[in-house]
């Protein structure tokens, strides 16, 4: 699409299915848009700073995350600065967005859940307030897409946890209870999910059309200002 490189920045996890979701969707995304770099910050590697030192031209990063937390407002851009590239632009997270709902509706739906059964969005978890603010927001997405209330639960770092959200509901005289998996791939987090006593969890966000245009729509959207830090260095 342009000589402007994506650089699309993942947390990282041990497991192998979690990794090969994420080198999917970059070769998904590179189907659209040209070629796609896979980094990581936390757990594995390549870090972002690392994939950008080997990028020449401009670069657009998209951090590759469902709610804008520590790791992107502080781990990103310290990778960019650390790289010592002259013309990078970093755009919005992917989550929450519209368009996510659509899809976390979607895995609903194949999970088994049907109007009228509760849904319990389970979250990574931060301790940033933007971030459980960023997950609040996408649960009303949910919501207003599934025309029910959706519950939020966390799998580590916030409170309330997605078990004790799923008893809560049972106990209320929930007699169906889903758990809508706000993570982008498999990994420790999702497994935990199997576990919390729901009839049925989704599969994670994964490597839908939806997000693959989502990925390219972040990227397009930071090419202009790519370009222009380009610009400036000439």
């Amino acid at each position: 699409m342009s000589e402007t490189a994506l650089v699309l920045v993942a947390h990282g996890t041990r497991s192998p299915r979690g990794v090969e979701m994420i080198a999917t969707l970059a070769d998904a995304v590179a189907e659209q848009v040209g070629p796609t770099r896979v980094s990581f910050v936390d757990v594995l590697g390549p870090s972002p700073s690392e994939v950008l030192r080997d990028i020449a031209g401009p670069a657009v990063v998209v951090p590759a995350f469902l709610a804008s937390g520590y790791h992107v407002h502080t781990d990103v851009p310290r990778e960019v600065a650390d790289s010592g590239h002259p013309s990078v632009a970093v755009t919005r997270a992917l989550g929450p967005d519209p368009v996510l709902a659509e899809v976390l509706l979607r895995r609903l739906v194949d999970a088994g859940w049907q109007p009228g059964d509760a849904i319990v969005l389970a979250a990574a978890g931060s301790s940033d307030p933007r971030a459980l603010r960023d997950v609040r927001r996408a649960a009303a997405m949910l919501a207003e897409l599934a025309a029910t209330r959706v519950r939020i639960g966390f799998v580590a770092t916030a409170d309330p946890r997605v078990p004790a959200v799923v008893a809560s509901l049972r106990a209320q005289g929930e007699e169906r209870v889903f758990i809508a998996s706000y993570l982008l791939a498999h990994g420790l987090f999702h497994a935990r999910l199997g576990d919390a006593g729901a009839d049925g969890v989704a599969e994670p966000l994964g490597v839908d059309p939806t997000v693959v245009g989502l990925v390219a729509e972040r990227y397009r959207s930071g090419i202009p200002a790519a370009l222009r830090a380009l610009s400036f260095q000439r």
